[in-house]
Parts: C-alpha cells; sequence; structure tokens
C-alpha cells in the first residue's frame, strides 16, 4: 500500500508526461484528465460531543490562569479559530458592541465571525478583571497574555488543551475544538457556504469534508431511531 502523498507525486509525474505526449504531437487526448488526487481518502476530522465540550470547558476552573483558558476554549469552540488564530488577536479585533471577531487569517486574508452573548459576555470579564492582572510593566496589544504578561503562543494553548481534556477524560487533537464547531454548526442546520465563510476555508471543497461527518452522525441516528435500520 502507498500513502497518498506518494499516489498524488505519482499522478502528477502522469500528468506531466500526458502533457508532454500532447505537446510533441503524439497524443491527441490526455487519458490523465479522469485521474483525481486521493483527496476523498483523507481521515475524516474528528468532533467532540457537545457533552464532552461541556465536561472540558467545566474541568477548567479555580486559578487565574485556568479563568484565562476557559475564555480562550469557549472562543475557540464557539468561532471556529485556528489557534495560530487566537494568539494573534488583537483587543481592537474584538467588537463587543456589534458581536464579532475580525480575524486576520491564512495568507493575510481578513474575515468576520459572529459571537454569541455568552462568549461576548466571558470576553468582557476577561478584559474587566483577569487581563489586568496578568499585565505586567508593558501593556501589548494582544487579546490573550502570557503568565509573564508577553503574548501567549500556540504551543502553550496545546499543552493547556491536553492539560484539562486529561483532566476531563477526553482524547483529542489541536485542531478537534476547530472540527467541533464546524461539525456541530452543520448538524444543526447551517449551511455549508457560511460555514465555510466562518471557518476562513478558501475552497468550499475543503469545508465539504465536514458534510461526510454529518452524514455519517445522520445514519447513526436513523440507525438507532427507525424501525427499519
Amino acid at each position: 500500500d502507498f500513502e497518498s502523498s506518494s499516489i498524488s507525486r505519482m499522478l502528477s509525474s502522469i500528468r506531466m508526461f500526458c502533457r508532454y505526449l500532447i505537446t510533441e504531437g503524439l497524443r491527441k487526448d490526455n487519458p490523465s484528465e479522469v485521474l483525481h488526487n486521493p483527496g476523498g481518502w483523507k481521515r475524516l476530522p474528528k468532533a467532540l460531543s457537545t457533552e464532552d465540550i461541556m465536561k472540558l470547558l467545566d474541568s477548567i476552573k479555580d486559578t487565574q490562569m485556568a479563568e484565562r483558558d476557559q475564555v480562550i476554549f469557549e472562543l475557540m469552540y464557539a468561532s471556529g479559530l485556528r489557534v495560530s488564530e487566537v494568539v494573534q488577536l488583537r483587543i481592537e479585533d474584538v467588537n463587543l458592541e456589534a458581536g464579532f471577531l475580525r480575524i486576520s487569517g491564512k495568507g493575510g486574508k481578513e474575515r468576520v465571525v459572529p459571537l454569541s452573548e455568552h462568549t461576548l459576555e466571558k470576553i468582557k470579564v476577561y478584559l474587566s478583571d483577569i487581563r489586568p492582572g496578568l499585565v505586567k510593566k508593558r501593556d501589548v496589544p494582544f487579546l490573550f497574555l502570557s503568565k509573564r504578561g508577553g503574548k501567549l503562543t500556540r504551543q502553550r494553548i496545546w499543552q493547556s488543551l491536553k492539560h484539562y481534556a486529561r483532566k476531563a477524560g477526553i482524547e483529542l487533537s489541536p485542531h478537534v475544538i476547530r472540527h467541533s464547531f464546524a461539525t456541530h454548526l452543520l448538524e444543526g442546520g447551517a449551511d455549508l457556504r457560511s460555514v465555510q465563510k466562518m471557518l476562513g476555508h478558501a475552497d468550499i471543497s475543503t469545508t465539504q469534508i465536514y458534510t461526510k461527518v454529518t452524514t455519517e452522525h445522520l445514519k447513526r441516528i436513523y440507525e438507532k431511531h427507525h424501525p427499519r435500520a
């Protein structure tokens, strides 16, 4: 068996060879047009159940750092942000009155993500009660600060997430909260194009992989509840 990346390289070579044959007049058709990269063979993203999300968030408490972390993970689940986008968030990117975030995503592309009243309230409390205690001699423009008052790192967020996941008895990967955001939106009836915009996907085919997850979810519901299943 070959890895999908190896198959993709082989297919690329075949396509180049076919184009060469056409250029040299040795063929008129391009048989490689029917070949497709193994994109559909990707492992489906794992999403946590809403119950596991609540267990994870409930496991974060009792310290100043935990209060900060709870806001971070609440925000990630409410917005689908990448960890790299969370650490780049500036205070000015949060519009508390209008209820949205302005995100600079991959390739410098900006997008706007709406936030729930619950999440906005968490951010307000963080800004008024928690963040001032993290500021040291010189304030920085970033929304989330480290214990030393500097910019938070992706590694620190991932370490914290693993710590709380162990406490809650949950297995997860760095992107599982983002996957859960997308999956739960689609399961709730959100349209694919809106989810694409909120995730910041340049190509809707990237978002479509989540429809396979939700299709599996619907199948499980059918098999569990339908008398003919």
